[in-house]
């Protein structure tokens, strides 16, 4: 999600810049229109949270018993908690962090990284890890945000009560259906069925906030130390649950490429922020005037016919904050590729003019199947909200480790004040985690075990890539050696352009070399075209190739695309032939090497991790379709290599 020059920007840039930059952006729009964009997009996730947040803090077994006191405690942590970490944290400081307007956890990783690739590892890790939770969370979102708005159903009446599961599936599976079709049509009424949402939950509560004036003390945080004071070690795990009303507080920072700073903190302050407290607030003035008689304190606020429609709409709203993820789950996948964590996987650009919106299938289809078995699984949104806070919360502690670490590294804040930063926020992000930790046997392993699963294979990916290029290198003969030999030793030359693709662009890619072993032929005009990734979402046009002209009519191209791309060769060759060789379609023939890999060989790679990279890579989508070549153009040689 970020970077900014080559290393990334050394700067935090002054909160009044309002959009990120870079090719593949939405143009600036105006001010209101882009807020209420970000309302759907930034906001689904947190926005929704009033449908089961509240409640759990008062449901067995985790909740406390509703007197007076507890629901003042309790609503005093829900303000202080979406003030602490979502207003002081995201928007005051994380939000300056960016890398050529990105935001998100790959974007402080690339911000460490830089040039240099001196940063610790563990730090490297650590924001891995915190990547791969988000995939967790990707899971669970749909899963618990829709059960618990069907679920009003059953508070309207028992009739519906065996249908209720059915119908989250039937809903789950056409959403995920519908990704294909992209999320630019779609995308225009989230912000507004997010403001509806939004006004309704503020119309829902106030009622009860007039009638129940008393519970607007929750602001006075001795409400909360109070809370603590009386319940102590329970009181503790409640915060738990308590997490519950910040979940998507980490969308803040990951969508700020899309919409800027400035639109999402005016999104937060003029809508969201009110809207949440005084549907807490509501609910919380039900529960003082109805005590433990109450089930859904978010359905219960108001009664008769009404519920339905508030129903419909919570529905809307939970498809709405399960995009948010969704589509987050698809960049997030683009980087990790793009970045060497990832083997290659079909990408669709489903806008003409926004690089930012794709569907990835593979992904796509994962996420469904592990939504429809959570729901079948836990079967209740309270079930599933004991699975749900240990992603938000160890994604949140780890963004305060790296962001801590970018600010010493760019020097953009003093050292005693990002110490403080750290020490404060960590005080907060890791009794949220340790009190979600309680929760692993009931669910919370589900987003603990995916994380480690996916972590694992990011890890192996990489380690997997870099034994593989050490034994590429090791079979490269340098260039010019090459240029001198075919220069004393000629060999037939056919008209066209071949175009050889290569990892290393300082030799002769083994390929070439079995061509013209085996062949004894080269075209007239030859290409050596190495492609790498870039810490930096987009890389400005200027700045994406570097071609040089060699003997016996070779050129070198080096190519060099942002984490946020989709690279498109034929297009680089079209733009930097420039006459120094054809490129017109049929002129150009493309040889890529395929390669069989053994885990006989000699690298420190574990035969555990040779055998999952093997497997990985003959899963990759195929080089031809990635790179957007014509396949009636290409010749793949094979070779096998002993890892």
């Amino acid at each position: 999600m970020a970077s900014g020059t080559a290393h990334g920007r050394g700067d935090l840039p002054p909160s009044t810049h309002g959009h990120g930059h870079g090719h593949g952006h939405h143009a600036p729009q105006p001010g209101l229109k882009i807020a209420i964009a970000a309302l759907g997009v930034v906001y689904g996730d947190i926005g929704t949270s009033p449908l089961y947040a509240l409640r759990e803090c008062f449901t067995a077994p985790h909740g406390v018993g509703v007197t007076p006191e507890n629901v003042l405690g309790v609503l005093s942590l829900f303000v202080w908690s979406l003030t602490l970490v979502v207003v002081v944290k995201y928007l005051t400081f994380v939000l300056r962090a960016d890398n050529e307007g990105e935001g998100g956890i790959l974007a402080l990783l690339a911000l460490l990284k830089g040039k240099a690739t001196t940063m610790p590892k563990v730090l490297g890790l650590f924001g891995l890890f915190g990547a791969a939770l988000l995939y967790g969370d990707g899971m669970l979102t749909p899963a618990v945000t829709v059960l618990s708005a069907v679920e009003g159903l059953r508070v309207a009446t028992r009739v519906f009560d065996p249908y209720v599961i059915p119908i989250v599936i039937t809903i789950l599976i056409g959403f995920f259906l519908m990704q294909r079709r992209g999320t630019e049509k779609v995308g225009r009424i989230f912000g507004p069925a997010m403001f509806v949402w939004f006004a309704m939950i503020i119309a829902m509560g106030l009622p009860w906030v007039f009638r129940h004036p008393s519970v607007l003390q929750a602001v006075d945080p001795r409400h909360a130390m109070r809370f603590f004071a009386r319940n102590h070690a329970h009181g503790f795990r409640i915060l738990g649950s308590v997490v519950l009303c910040i979940t998507g507080g980490e969308a803040l920072y990951a969508d700020m490429g899309h919409f800027g700073r400035k639109p999402i903190r005016q999104a937060w302050y003029a809508m969201v922020f009110p809207a949440l407290l005084i549907c807490y607030f509501g609910q919380g003035a039900l529960y003082l005037e109805r005590g433990a008689t109450v089930d859904s304190p978010f359905y219960e606020l108001v009664d008769g016919w009404i519920r339905y429609p508030v129903i419909v709409v919570a529905t809307l709203a939970s498809i709405v904050a399960s995009q948010a993820l969704i589509s987050g789950a698809y960049s997030l996948t683009r980087q990790a590729i793009q970045l060497g964590y990832c083997p290659r996987m079909t990408v669709v650009h489903t806008s003409g003019t926004s690089e930012g919106q794709i569907y990835m299938p593979d992904v796509n289809n994962m996420l469904m199947v592990a939504c429809i078995a959570l729901v079948v699984g836990f079967k209740t949104s309270t079930a599933l909200a004991a699975a749900y806070g240990i992603a938000v919360t160890g994604t949140m502690a780890i963004t305060t480790v790296l962001f801590y670490a970018v600010v010493t590294k760019n020097k953009s804040m003093s050292r005693a004040g990002a110490t403080f930063f750290l020490v404060f926020f960590l005080a907060i992000d890791l009794p949220f985690f340790a009190a979600n930790a309680v929760k692993i046997l009931d669910g919370g392993w589900f987003p603990i075990a995916v994380a480690a699963f996916v972590f694992m294979l990011m890890t192996t990916w990489k380690r997997g890539r870099l034994a593989l290029g050490a034994f590429m290198a090791e079979a490269t003969l340098p260039l010019d050696v090459f240029l001198a030999d075919l220069e004393a030793n000629p060999i037939h030359r056919i008209p066209g352009t071949g175009v050889f693709m290569t990892s290393n662009p300082n030799g002769v890619p083994p390929v070439l070399l079995h061509h013209v072993k085996h062949n004894r032929v080269l075209h007239e005009h030859i290409v050596l075209l190495s492609v790498a990734s870039a810490t930096m979402p987009e890389v400005p046009a200027e700045q994406r190739t570097e071609l040089t002209v060699l003997p016996q009519g070779f050129c070198q191209l080096k190519v060099r695309y942002g984490f946020m791309e989709s690279p498109d060769i034929p297009e680089v060759l079209h733009r930097n032939a420039g006459g120094k060789f054809p490129n017109r379609e049929h002129d150009v023939t493309y040889y890529l090497g395929r390669e069989t890999l053994l885990t006989t060989g000699s690298s420190t790679l574990a035969t555990w991790r040779k055998k999952v990279f093997s497997l990985m890579s003959r899963n990759a989508q195929p080089a031809t379709a990635f790179f957007n070549i014509p396949p009636n153009r290409v010749v793949e040689l094979g070779t096998q290599v002993q890892l």
